[in-house]
Protein backbone atom coordinates (compact mmCIF):
# COMPACT_ATOMS: atom_id res chain seq x y z
CA UNK A 1 0.00 0.00 0.00
CA UNK A 2 2.44 4.22 -1.67
CA UNK A 3 4.01 8.42 -0.98
CA UNK A 4 6.40 8.90 -2.83
CA UNK A 5 8.73 11.99 -2.72
CA UNK A 6 9.28 14.73 -4.97
CA UNK A 7 5.48 14.51 -5.68
CA UNK A 8 3.76 12.09 -5.50
CA UNK A 9 3.15 12.21 -1.99
CA UNK A 10 1.73 8.96 -0.52
CA UNK A 11 1.32 6.26 -2.55
CA UNK A 12 1.04 3.64 -2.91
CA UNK A 13 -2.73 4.02 -2.29
CA UNK A 14 -3.31 5.68 -5.34
CA UNK A 15 -4.67 3.36 -7.88
CA UNK A 16 -8.37 3.34 -9.15
CA UNK A 17 -9.23 1.04 -11.62
CA UNK A 18 -11.87 2.39 -14.40
CA UNK A 19 -15.03 -0.09 -15.03
CA UNK A 20 -14.79 -1.33 -18.36
CA UNK A 21 -17.87 -3.27 -19.58
CA UNK A 22 -17.30 -6.32 -21.65
CA UNK A 23 -18.72 -6.27 -25.37
CA UNK A 24 -20.70 -8.64 -27.57
CA UNK A 25 -22.88 -11.45 -25.71
CA UNK A 26 -20.87 -11.62 -22.43
CA UNK A 27 -21.42 -7.85 -21.56
CA UNK A 28 -22.80 -8.82 -18.03
CA UNK A 29 -19.94 -11.07 -17.81
CA UNK A 30 -18.20 -10.71 -14.29
CA UNK A 31 -15.30 -12.10 -13.03
CA UNK A 32 -15.72 -14.51 -10.10
CA UNK A 33 -13.68 -16.18 -7.51
CA UNK A 34 -14.96 -19.78 -6.99
CA UNK A 35 -14.52 -21.66 -3.63
CA UNK A 36 -15.13 -25.83 -3.91
CA UNK A 37 -15.09 -28.71 -1.80
CA UNK A 38 -11.95 -30.18 -2.37
CA UNK A 39 -13.04 -33.90 -1.25
CA UNK A 40 -15.82 -33.36 -3.80
CA UNK A 41 -14.01 -34.32 -7.07
CA UNK A 42 -15.35 -37.19 -8.78
CA UNK A 43 -12.77 -40.17 -9.51
CA UNK A 44 -13.38 -39.25 -13.16
CA UNK A 45 -10.89 -36.78 -13.08
CA UNK A 46 -7.30 -37.32 -12.16
CA UNK A 47 -7.03 -33.26 -11.51
CA UNK A 48 -8.65 -30.67 -9.85
CA UNK A 49 -7.86 -28.62 -13.02
CA UNK A 50 -9.86 -31.05 -15.59
CA UNK A 51 -12.91 -31.17 -12.54
CA UNK A 52 -13.16 -27.19 -12.57
CA UNK A 53 -13.22 -27.26 -16.57
CA UNK A 54 -15.43 -29.76 -16.94
CA UNK A 55 -18.01 -27.79 -14.63
CA UNK A 56 -17.31 -25.12 -16.17
CA UNK A 57 -18.36 -26.68 -19.66
CA UNK A 58 -21.23 -28.12 -18.34
CA UNK A 59 -22.71 -24.60 -17.27
CA UNK A 60 -21.79 -22.55 -20.17
CA UNK A 61 -24.43 -21.09 -22.10
CA UNK A 62 -22.21 -21.24 -26.03
CA UNK A 63 -19.69 -22.76 -26.48
CA UNK A 64 -17.45 -19.48 -27.65
CA UNK A 65 -15.81 -18.57 -26.24
CA UNK A 66 -13.70 -21.74 -25.74
CA UNK A 67 -13.96 -22.89 -22.31
CA UNK A 68 -10.26 -22.13 -21.39
CA UNK A 69 -11.02 -18.65 -22.21
CA UNK A 70 -13.71 -18.70 -19.17
CA UNK A 71 -11.72 -20.61 -16.82
CA UNK A 72 -8.66 -17.73 -15.27
CA UNK A 73 -7.04 -19.37 -12.49
CA UNK A 74 -6.65 -22.88 -10.68
CA UNK A 75 -5.81 -22.38 -6.94
CA UNK A 76 -4.75 -25.57 -5.44
CA UNK A 77 -2.78 -24.38 -1.76
CA UNK A 78 -4.28 -21.11 -0.73
CA UNK A 79 -7.66 -21.92 -1.14
CA UNK A 80 -9.58 -24.98 -3.11
CA UNK A 81 -11.21 -23.18 -6.14
CA UNK A 82 -10.71 -21.27 -9.30
CA UNK A 83 -11.51 -17.93 -10.69
CA UNK A 84 -13.54 -17.76 -14.01
CA UNK A 85 -15.58 -15.27 -16.08
CA UNK A 86 -18.96 -16.30 -15.39
CA UNK A 87 -22.62 -14.48 -16.88
CA UNK A 88 -25.28 -14.27 -14.06
CA UNK A 89 -27.00 -17.51 -15.26
CA UNK A 90 -24.15 -19.24 -15.37
CA UNK A 91 -23.31 -18.48 -11.96
CA UNK A 92 -26.70 -19.53 -11.08
CA UNK A 93 -26.31 -22.77 -12.04
CA UNK A 94 -22.91 -22.73 -10.67
CA UNK A 95 -24.50 -22.72 -7.38
CA UNK A 96 -26.06 -25.74 -8.20
CA UNK A 97 -23.25 -28.00 -9.21
CA UNK A 98 -21.38 -30.27 -6.68
CA UNK A 99 -18.98 -29.40 -4.44
CA UNK A 100 -19.48 -25.53 -4.76
CA UNK A 101 -19.13 -23.83 -1.66
CA UNK A 102 -18.95 -20.08 -2.37
CA UNK A 103 -18.42 -17.29 -4.56
CA UNK A 104 -17.05 -13.56 -4.35
CA UNK A 105 -16.62 -11.22 -6.86
CA UNK A 106 -13.23 -10.62 -8.45
CA UNK A 107 -11.87 -6.94 -6.51
CA UNK A 108 -9.55 -4.50 -7.56
CA UNK A 109 -7.26 -3.75 -4.76
CA UNK A 110 -4.61 -0.82 -4.15
CA UNK A 111 -0.82 -0.45 -3.03
CA UNK A 112 -0.75 1.40 -0.25
CA UNK A 113 16.95 2.19 3.39
CA UNK A 114 20.03 3.79 4.46
CA UNK A 115 18.73 4.72 8.17
CA UNK A 116 16.00 2.58 9.18
CA UNK A 117 18.24 -0.24 10.19
CA UNK A 118 20.11 1.90 12.14
CA UNK A 119 16.91 3.69 13.94
CA UNK A 120 15.59 0.46 15.09
CA UNK A 121 19.00 -0.57 16.72
CA UNK A 122 20.52 -2.53 14.03
CA UNK A 123 24.13 -3.56 14.13
CA UNK A 124 26.68 -5.64 12.55
CA UNK A 125 28.83 -6.44 15.96
CA UNK A 126 26.23 -7.80 18.11
CA UNK A 127 22.28 -8.64 18.04
CA UNK A 128 19.93 -10.28 15.42
CA UNK A 129 21.91 -9.18 12.35
CA UNK A 130 25.09 -11.58 12.92
CA UNK A 131 23.02 -13.92 15.50
CA UNK A 132 20.89 -14.69 12.13
CA UNK A 133 23.87 -14.16 9.59
CA UNK A 134 22.03 -11.71 8.27
CA UNK A 135 18.42 -13.84 7.59
CA UNK A 136 20.70 -16.42 4.89
CA UNK A 137 18.86 -18.97 3.24
CA UNK A 138 15.86 -17.36 4.96
CA UNK A 139 13.07 -16.88 1.82
CA UNK A 140 11.34 -13.62 1.38
CA UNK A 141 8.14 -13.66 -1.13
CA UNK A 142 7.07 -10.14 -2.53
CA UNK A 143 3.82 -9.81 -3.80
CA UNK A 144 3.92 -6.46 -5.56
CA UNK A 145 5.15 -4.88 -9.00
CA UNK A 146 7.61 -6.88 -9.82
CA UNK A 147 11.75 -6.34 -10.09
CA UNK A 148 14.05 -4.30 -11.47
CA UNK A 149 16.71 -7.59 -11.31
CA UNK A 150 19.52 -5.59 -12.39
CA UNK A 151 19.71 -3.43 -9.15
CA UNK A 152 22.60 -3.20 -7.16
CA UNK A 153 20.33 -4.23 -4.29
CA UNK A 154 19.94 -8.19 -5.61
CA UNK A 155 23.27 -8.99 -6.56
CA UNK A 156 24.67 -12.10 -4.91
CA UNK A 157 27.95 -11.10 -3.65
CA UNK A 158 28.76 -13.29 -0.48
CA UNK A 159 25.70 -15.60 -0.90
CA UNK A 160 26.13 -18.82 -0.51
CA UNK A 161 24.01 -21.38 -2.96
CA UNK A 162 20.14 -21.25 -3.10
CA UNK A 163 18.48 -23.51 -0.30
CA UNK A 164 18.10 -27.18 -2.37
CA UNK A 165 14.04 -26.65 -0.78
CA UNK A 166 13.35 -24.00 -2.71
CA UNK A 167 11.11 -25.26 -5.88
CA UNK A 168 10.16 -22.21 -7.46
CA UNK A 169 11.80 -20.52 -10.39
CA UNK A 170 12.25 -17.86 -12.54
CA UNK A 171 9.55 -17.35 -15.40
CA UNK A 172 11.17 -16.00 -18.78
CA UNK A 173 9.08 -13.00 -20.58
CA UNK A 174 9.10 -9.48 -21.88
CA UNK A 175 12.46 -8.31 -21.14
CA UNK A 176 13.06 -11.00 -18.51
CA UNK A 177 15.16 -14.41 -18.53
CA UNK A 178 16.21 -16.94 -16.75
CA UNK A 179 19.79 -15.91 -16.47
CA UNK A 180 18.41 -12.25 -14.37
CA UNK A 181 18.27 -14.27 -11.72
CA UNK A 182 21.11 -15.34 -9.42
CA UNK A 183 21.35 -16.75 -5.85
CA UNK A 184 20.11 -14.00 -4.53
CA UNK A 185 17.02 -13.28 -6.28
CA UNK A 186 15.68 -17.00 -6.70
CA UNK A 187 12.42 -16.61 -8.10
CA UNK A 188 10.36 -14.10 -10.54
CA UNK A 189 6.82 -15.07 -11.50
CA UNK A 190 3.94 -12.63 -13.09
CA UNK A 191 0.06 -13.11 -12.60
CA UNK A 192 -2.65 -10.70 -15.15
CA UNK A 193 -4.75 -13.40 -16.16
CA UNK A 194 -7.03 -11.50 -14.02
CA UNK A 195 -6.67 -8.43 -14.83
CA UNK A 196 -6.88 -8.96 -18.54
CA UNK A 197 -10.38 -11.03 -17.80
CA UNK A 198 -11.96 -7.77 -16.27
CA UNK A 199 -10.33 -5.29 -18.93
CA UNK A 200 -9.31 -7.36 -22.28
CA UNK A 201 -8.01 -4.01 -23.41
CA UNK A 202 -5.59 -3.06 -20.43
CA UNK A 203 -2.20 -2.31 -21.49
CA UNK A 204 0.69 -4.50 -20.52
CA UNK A 205 3.66 -2.44 -21.16
CA UNK A 206 5.81 -5.24 -19.84
CA UNK A 207 4.78 -8.95 -19.55
CA UNK A 208 6.97 -10.23 -17.08
CA UNK A 209 8.34 -10.49 -13.83
CA UNK A 210 10.48 -7.05 -14.88
CA UNK A 211 9.10 -3.71 -12.42
CA UNK A 212 8.33 -1.15 -14.74
CA UNK A 213 6.63 1.11 -11.84
CA UNK A 214 8.90 1.15 -9.16
CA UNK A 215 6.89 -0.03 -6.35
CA UNK A 216 8.02 -3.51 -6.34
CA UNK A 217 11.73 -2.88 -6.68
CA UNK A 218 11.29 -0.38 -3.53
CA UNK A 219 9.42 -2.85 -1.30
CA UNK A 220 11.89 -5.86 -2.16
CA UNK A 221 14.92 -3.56 -1.19
CA UNK A 222 13.99 -2.98 2.15
CA UNK A 223 12.91 -6.35 2.52
CA UNK A 224 16.26 -8.03 2.08
CA UNK A 225 18.17 -5.86 -0.37
CA UNK A 226 21.71 -6.25 -0.33
CA UNK A 227 24.80 -4.45 0.77
CA UNK A 228 25.02 -0.69 -1.30
CA UNK A 229 27.23 1.89 -0.88
CA UNK A 230 27.12 5.21 -1.97
CA UNK A 231 23.55 5.34 -2.47
CA UNK A 232 21.60 8.83 -2.29
CA UNK A 233 18.39 10.20 -3.73
CA UNK A 234 20.89 13.17 -5.42
CA UNK A 235 22.60 13.62 -2.40
CA UNK A 236 19.57 12.85 0.27
CA UNK A 237 19.96 10.41 2.87
CA UNK A 238 23.51 9.57 2.04
CA UNK A 239 25.41 6.22 3.14
CA UNK A 240 25.17 2.21 2.38
CA UNK A 241 21.46 0.80 1.56
CA UNK A 242 20.82 -2.51 2.67
CA UNK A 243 17.60 -4.05 3.59
CA UNK A 244 16.62 -5.50 7.17
CA UNK A 245 17.94 -9.05 5.93
CA UNK A 246 20.17 -8.66 3.61
CA UNK A 247 21.66 -12.21 2.82
CA UNK A 248 17.74 -13.46 2.81
CA UNK A 249 16.65 -14.60 -0.31
CA UNK A 250 13.94 -13.05 -2.69
CA UNK A 251 11.23 -14.28 -4.77
CA UNK A 252 8.67 -11.75 -6.42
CA UNK A 253 5.57 -12.57 -7.33
CA UNK A 254 4.49 -9.53 -10.14
CA UNK A 255 0.36 -8.73 -9.80
CA UNK A 256 0.77 -4.67 -11.12
CA UNK A 257 0.05 -3.92 -13.98
CA UNK A 258 -0.30 -0.52 -15.02
CA UNK A 259 -2.47 0.53 -11.99
CA UNK A 260 -4.46 -2.77 -12.61
CA UNK A 261 -5.01 -5.18 -9.97
CA UNK A 262 -7.09 -7.86 -8.90
CA UNK A 263 -7.63 -10.34 -6.33
CA UNK A 264 -8.05 -13.04 -8.58
CA UNK A 265 -4.24 -12.39 -9.78
CA UNK A 266 -2.94 -11.82 -5.98
CA UNK A 267 -4.78 -15.32 -4.81
CA UNK A 268 -2.89 -16.99 -7.96
CA UNK A 269 0.37 -15.22 -6.60
CA UNK A 270 0.27 -16.14 -2.82
CA UNK A 271 -0.97 -19.85 -4.14
CA UNK A 272 2.02 -20.16 -5.94
CA UNK A 273 4.29 -18.75 -3.11
CA UNK A 274 3.10 -21.52 -1.00
CA UNK A 275 3.83 -24.12 -3.65
CA UNK A 276 7.49 -22.47 -4.13
CA UNK A 277 8.42 -22.87 -0.44
CA UNK A 278 8.49 -19.51 0.92
CA UNK A 279 9.11 -18.75 4.20
CA UNK A 280 7.59 -14.81 4.82
CA UNK A 281 5.28 -13.15 2.61
CA UNK A 282 5.91 -9.25 2.08
CA UNK A 283 2.59 -7.42 0.78
CA UNK A 284 2.13 -4.18 0.20
CA UNK A 285 -1.26 -4.06 -0.79
CA UNK A 286 -4.94 -4.68 0.30
CA UNK A 287 -8.77 -5.18 0.36
CA UNK A 288 -10.70 -2.35 2.22
CA UNK A 289 -12.75 -4.51 4.36
CA UNK A 290 -16.90 -3.27 4.57
CA UNK A 291 -18.06 -3.93 8.29
CA UNK A 292 -21.29 -5.51 6.67
CA UNK A 293 -18.74 -8.52 4.75
CA UNK A 294 -17.31 -11.52 6.79
CA UNK A 295 -14.16 -13.21 5.94
CA UNK A 296 -15.89 -15.60 3.73
CA UNK A 297 -16.10 -12.28 1.35
CA UNK A 298 -12.15 -11.73 1.40
CA UNK A 299 -10.26 -13.78 -0.77
CA UNK A 300 -6.85 -12.37 0.14
CA UNK A 301 -7.43 -12.86 4.26
CA UNK A 302 -8.69 -16.34 3.12
CA UNK A 303 -5.41 -17.08 0.65
CA UNK A 304 -3.19 -15.57 4.08
CA UNK A 305 -5.02 -18.11 6.18
CA UNK A 306 -3.86 -20.79 4.36
CA UNK A 307 -0.36 -19.26 4.23
CA UNK A 308 0.19 -19.09 7.77
CA UNK A 309 -1.35 -22.64 8.31
CA UNK A 310 1.90 -23.88 6.50
CA UNK A 311 4.15 -22.34 8.21
CA UNK A 312 4.31 -18.63 6.81
CA UNK A 313 5.02 -15.54 8.14
CA UNK A 314 2.73 -12.44 6.35
CA UNK A 315 3.16 -9.16 6.80
CA UNK A 316 1.13 -6.58 5.00
CA UNK A 317 0.53 -2.92 4.66
CA UNK A 318 -2.30 -1.17 7.08
CA UNK A 319 -3.07 1.33 4.48
CA UNK A 320 -2.67 4.89 3.73
CA UNK A 321 -6.27 6.43 4.71
CA UNK A 322 -5.58 7.78 8.59
CA UNK A 323 -5.85 11.16 7.50
CA UNK A 324 -9.38 10.52 6.45
CA UNK A 325 -11.03 8.93 9.71
CA UNK A 326 -10.65 6.23 12.65
CA UNK A 327 -11.48 2.58 11.50
CA UNK A 328 -10.17 3.20 7.68
CA UNK A 329 -6.86 -0.13 8.37
CA UNK A 330 -6.66 -2.81 5.34
CA UNK A 331 -5.50 -5.92 6.28
CA UNK A 332 -6.61 -6.52 9.66
CA UNK A 333 -7.30 -10.37 9.51
CA UNK A 334 -5.99 -11.37 13.07
CA UNK A 335 -3.46 -13.76 11.46
CA UNK A 336 -1.74 -11.34 9.63
CA UNK A 337 0.50 -8.90 10.93
CA UNK A 338 -0.30 -5.75 10.15
CA UNK A 339 1.98 -2.61 10.12
CA UNK A 340 1.61 0.87 10.23
CA UNK A 341 4.10 3.48 9.32
CA UNK A 342 6.13 5.92 11.16
CA UNK A 343 8.80 8.54 10.73
CA UNK A 344 12.25 8.50 11.39
CA UNK A 345 14.76 10.64 13.38
CA UNK A 346 15.65 11.74 10.13
CA UNK A 347 15.22 15.46 7.90
CA UNK A 348 16.02 16.78 4.74
CA UNK A 349 16.76 20.18 4.57
CA UNK A 350 17.67 23.32 2.44
CA UNK A 351 18.78 26.53 4.05
CA UNK A 352 18.78 30.59 3.31
CA UNK A 353 21.44 32.36 4.75
CA UNK A 354 21.00 35.84 5.04
CA UNK A 355 23.65 38.68 3.68
CA UNK A 356 24.42 39.57 7.93
CA UNK A 357 25.77 35.95 8.22
CA UNK A 358 24.17 36.43 11.06
CA UNK A 359 21.14 34.08 11.14
CA UNK A 360 20.59 30.86 8.87
CA UNK A 361 17.23 29.76 8.24
CA UNK A 362 16.82 25.89 7.80
CA UNK A 363 13.57 24.45 5.99
CA UNK A 364 12.43 20.78 4.46
CA UNK A 365 13.35 20.61 1.27
CA UNK A 366 13.60 17.34 -1.19
CA UNK A 367 14.83 19.96 -4.49
CA UNK A 368 16.91 17.52 -6.25
CA UNK A 369 18.53 19.92 -8.93
CA UNK A 370 22.00 21.71 -9.19
CA UNK A 371 22.29 24.50 -7.45
CA UNK A 372 25.08 27.23 -6.63
CA UNK A 373 24.93 28.12 -3.73
CA UNK A 374 26.58 31.56 -4.65
CA UNK A 375 25.61 34.97 -2.47
CA UNK A 376 22.23 36.29 -4.24
CA UNK A 377 20.20 39.66 -4.33
CA UNK A 378 17.45 39.12 -2.64
CA UNK A 379 14.20 40.67 -4.42
CA UNK A 380 10.85 41.06 -2.10
CA UNK A 381 8.16 40.68 -4.51
CA UNK A 382 5.12 40.77 -1.43
CA UNK A 383 2.54 38.27 -3.14
CA UNK A 384 4.16 37.32 -6.16
CA UNK A 385 0.47 37.52 -7.74
CA UNK A 386 2.44 39.52 -11.31
CA UNK A 387 4.55 37.71 -13.74
CA UNK A 388 5.21 41.28 -15.02
CA UNK A 389 7.08 42.19 -12.03
CA UNK A 390 9.55 38.91 -12.44
CA UNK A 391 10.10 40.31 -16.17
CA UNK A 392 11.80 43.13 -15.19
CA UNK A 393 14.38 41.38 -12.92
CA UNK A 394 17.69 41.39 -13.87
CA UNK A 395 20.67 39.22 -13.02
CA UNK A 396 20.28 36.40 -10.64
CA UNK A 397 17.59 36.61 -7.57
CA UNK A 398 16.47 35.16 -4.98
CA UNK A 399 12.94 36.14 -4.83
CA UNK A 400 10.84 36.39 -1.72
CA UNK A 401 7.02 35.76 -1.72
CA UNK A 402 4.66 36.68 1.37
CA UNK A 403 1.21 35.29 1.89
CA UNK A 404 -1.64 36.78 2.88
CA UNK A 405 -5.33 36.65 3.93
CA UNK A 406 -6.45 36.78 0.31
CA UNK A 407 -2.88 35.03 -0.89
CA UNK A 408 -3.36 31.42 -2.60
CA UNK A 409 -0.20 29.97 -2.21
CA UNK A 410 -0.57 27.58 -5.28
CA UNK A 411 -0.93 30.41 -7.72
CA UNK A 412 1.90 31.99 -6.12
CA UNK A 413 4.08 29.00 -6.90
CA UNK A 414 2.78 28.55 -10.08
CA UNK A 415 3.79 32.22 -10.72
CA UNK A 416 7.41 31.41 -9.75
CA UNK A 417 7.37 28.40 -11.56
CA UNK A 418 6.72 29.59 -14.88
CA UNK A 419 8.97 32.80 -14.36
CA UNK A 420 12.37 32.90 -16.44
CA UNK A 421 14.87 30.75 -14.91
CA UNK A 422 17.66 32.99 -15.94
CA UNK A 423 16.81 35.27 -13.60
CA UNK A 424 15.45 33.06 -10.78
CA UNK A 425 17.71 31.56 -8.96
CA UNK A 426 15.58 30.29 -6.03
CA UNK A 427 12.64 31.72 -4.06
CA UNK A 428 11.46 31.88 -0.35
CA UNK A 429 7.89 31.71 0.24
CA UNK A 430 6.81 33.37 3.53
CA UNK A 431 3.75 30.96 4.58
CA UNK A 432 2.02 29.36 7.23
CA UNK A 433 -0.26 27.04 4.63
CA UNK A 434 0.85 23.50 3.86
CA UNK A 435 2.75 23.82 0.58
CA UNK A 436 3.17 20.05 0.34
CA UNK A 437 -0.03 20.13 -1.78
CA UNK A 438 1.13 22.62 -4.52
CA UNK A 439 5.08 22.35 -4.08
CA UNK A 440 6.57 19.30 -6.57
CA UNK A 441 10.16 20.08 -6.44
CA UNK A 442 10.65 21.03 -10.00
CA UNK A 443 12.42 24.27 -8.96
CA UNK A 444 14.69 25.74 -6.26
CA UNK A 445 12.42 27.27 -3.30
CA UNK A 446 11.89 27.25 0.30
CA UNK A 447 8.93 27.07 2.44
CA UNK A 448 9.92 28.91 5.85
CA UNK A 449 6.33 28.67 8.06
CA UNK A 450 7.99 29.09 11.63
CA UNK A 451 6.77 32.39 12.81
CA UNK A 452 10.07 33.64 14.31
CA UNK A 453 12.03 32.99 11.03
CA UNK A 454 9.65 34.93 9.02
CA UNK A 455 9.95 37.82 10.80
CA UNK A 456 13.42 37.49 10.66
CA UNK A 457 13.53 37.71 7.08
CA UNK A 458 11.16 40.30 7.24
CA UNK A 459 13.06 42.31 9.40
CA UNK A 460 16.76 41.78 7.78
CA UNK A 461 14.71 43.02 3.90
CA UNK A 462 12.99 45.98 5.58
CA UNK A 463 16.14 47.37 7.10
CA UNK A 464 18.80 46.76 4.11
CA UNK A 465 18.65 48.83 0.59
CA UNK A 466 20.27 45.48 -1.22
CA UNK A 467 19.73 42.38 0.84
CA UNK A 468 21.07 39.06 -0.13
CA UNK A 469 21.46 35.65 1.03
CA UNK A 470 22.66 32.52 0.32
CA UNK A 471 20.31 29.37 -1.02
CA UNK A 472 21.68 25.93 -0.18
CA UNK A 473 19.95 22.18 -0.54
CA UNK A 474 20.78 18.50 -0.26
CA UNK A 475 21.10 18.29 3.60
CA UNK A 476 20.19 15.39 5.74
CA UNK A 477 19.73 16.30 9.46
CA UNK A 478 19.83 12.57 11.81
CA UNK A 479 18.35 12.40 14.86
CA UNK A 480 15.99 14.61 15.39
CA UNK A 481 13.19 14.83 17.65
CA UNK A 482 9.99 13.71 18.15
CA UNK A 483 10.58 9.76 16.55
CA UNK A 484 9.02 7.63 15.42
CA UNK A 485 5.50 8.97 15.31
CA UNK A 486 2.64 7.67 13.91
CA UNK A 487 2.76 8.89 10.13
CA UNK A 488 -0.26 11.03 9.58
CA UNK A 489 -1.26 8.75 6.72
CA UNK A 490 -1.00 5.61 8.41
CA UNK A 491 -4.42 3.95 8.24
CA UNK A 492 -6.26 3.51 11.57
CA UNK A 493 -7.90 1.18 13.85
CA UNK A 494 -10.21 -0.55 14.26
CA UNK A 495 -10.71 -3.01 11.69
CA UNK A 496 -14.29 -3.16 10.70
CA UNK A 497 -14.20 -7.19 10.84
CA UNK A 498 -12.74 -7.93 14.22
CA UNK A 499 -13.07 -4.77 16.24
CA UNK A 500 -12.18 -6.78 19.15
CA UNK A 501 -8.80 -7.41 17.65
CA UNK A 502 -6.45 -4.17 17.97
CA UNK A 503 -4.78 -3.54 14.86
CA UNK A 504 -2.42 -2.60 13.45
CA UNK A 505 -0.21 -4.66 15.69
CA UNK A 506 3.07 -2.68 15.44
CA UNK A 507 4.77 0.74 13.94
CA UNK A 508 7.72 0.17 11.29
CA UNK A 509 9.60 2.90 9.28
CA UNK A 510 7.55 4.22 6.64
CA UNK A 511 8.20 8.01 5.97
CA UNK A 512 10.51 9.02 3.25
CA UNK A 513 12.51 5.33 2.93
CA UNK A 514 15.46 5.42 0.49
CA UNK A 515 14.93 2.36 -1.66
CA UNK A 516 15.88 0.65 -4.83
CA UNK A 517 14.03 1.95 -8.02
CA UNK A 518 13.67 1.42 -11.68
CA UNK A 519 15.30 3.43 -14.21
CA UNK A 520 12.43 3.32 -16.37
CA UNK A 521 9.75 5.30 -14.11
CA UNK A 522 11.16 8.82 -13.51
CA UNK A 523 11.72 10.16 -9.96
CA UNK A 524 10.97 13.69 -10.29
CA UNK A 525 11.30 16.17 -12.31
CA UNK A 526 13.86 20.13 -12.91
CA UNK A 527 12.47 23.08 -14.83
CA UNK A 528 9.84 20.22 -17.19
CA UNK A 529 13.28 17.96 -17.00
CA UNK A 530 12.82 14.14 -16.16
CA UNK A 531 15.00 12.60 -13.45
CA UNK A 532 15.61 9.46 -12.98
CA UNK A 533 17.74 7.44 -10.37
CA UNK A 534 18.44 4.20 -9.01
CA UNK A 535 17.20 5.16 -5.99
CA UNK A 536 13.92 7.10 -4.48
CA UNK A 537 12.66 8.03 -1.23
CA UNK A 538 8.93 7.25 -1.05
CA UNK A 539 6.47 7.12 1.92
CA UNK A 540 3.55 5.22 2.74
CA UNK A 541 2.98 1.95 5.13
CA UNK A 542 3.99 -0.25 1.71
CA UNK A 543 7.37 0.93 2.98
CA UNK A 544 7.08 0.20 6.63
CA UNK A 545 5.52 -3.56 6.07
CA UNK A 546 8.72 -4.93 4.36
CA UNK A 547 10.95 -3.71 7.18
CA UNK A 548 8.64 -6.08 9.72
CA UNK A 549 8.99 -8.97 6.87
CA UNK A 550 12.95 -8.64 7.02
CA UNK A 551 12.75 -8.81 10.70
CA UNK A 552 10.79 -12.15 10.57
CA UNK A 553 13.30 -13.44 8.07
CA UNK A 554 16.02 -12.44 10.40
CA UNK A 555 14.34 -14.01 13.59
CA UNK A 556 12.87 -17.15 10.76
CA UNK A 557 16.89 -17.80 10.63
CA UNK A 558 17.44 -18.28 14.32
CA UNK A 559 14.24 -19.71 15.26
CA UNK A 560 13.51 -21.88 12.28
CA UNK A 561 10.64 -23.65 14.48
CA UNK A 562 8.80 -20.96 15.28
CA UNK A 563 5.36 -20.43 14.23
CA UNK A 564 4.09 -17.23 12.16
CA UNK A 565 1.83 -16.10 15.54
CA UNK A 566 5.66 -16.69 17.86
CA UNK A 567 7.86 -14.65 15.46
CA UNK A 568 4.72 -12.09 15.34
CA UNK A 569 4.68 -12.52 19.49
CA UNK A 570 8.41 -11.88 19.80
CA UNK A 571 8.23 -8.52 17.74
CA UNK A 572 5.54 -7.33 19.38
CA UNK A 573 6.70 -7.49 22.68
CA UNK A 574 10.31 -6.79 22.59
CA UNK A 575 9.27 -3.35 20.52
CA UNK A 576 9.95 -0.12 21.72
CA UNK A 577 7.07 1.53 22.70
CA UNK A 578 8.77 4.96 23.49
CA UNK A 579 9.95 7.57 20.99
CA UNK A 580 13.60 8.96 21.06
CA UNK A 581 12.52 11.04 23.69
CA UNK A 582 11.35 8.67 26.29
CA UNK A 583 7.79 9.83 25.61
CA UNK A 584 5.50 6.93 24.79
CA UNK A 585 4.69 6.96 21.31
Amino acid sequence: MTTALPRIQVVILNLIPIFFLLSSSYAQSKVYIVYMDHSAIPRAFSTHHSWFESTLSSISENSEPPISSKLIHTYTNSIHGFSASLTPSELASLQNSPGYIHSTPDRPMQLHTTHSPNFLGMSTSSGVWPASSYGEDVIIGVIDSGVWPESESFKDRGMSRVPLRWKGKCETGQQFNTSLCNKKLIGARYFNKGVRANFPDAKITINSARDNEGHGTHTASIACGNFVEGASYFGYAAGTARGMAPRARLAVYKVLWENYIYSSDVIAAVDQAIKDGVDVLSMSLGIFAEEDKFYDEDPIALATFAAMEKGIFVSASAGNKGRLFHGTIYNGAPWLTTVAAGTLDREFKGALTLGNDTKKITFESLYPGEFSGHREQIVFLNKCKSLKKLKRLKGKVIVVCKDGKNTNLGTQVDIIKNGSTSVISGAIFLTNYDYKDYYDYSFAAGFIDDENDRKTVMDYISKNKNPTGVLEFRKTILGTATAPKVARYSSRGPFARSRNVLKPDVLAPGSEILASWTPLDKVGEVHSKPLFSNFKLVSGTSMAAPHVSGLAALIKSVHPDWSPAAIRSAIMTTANPLDNTGTPI
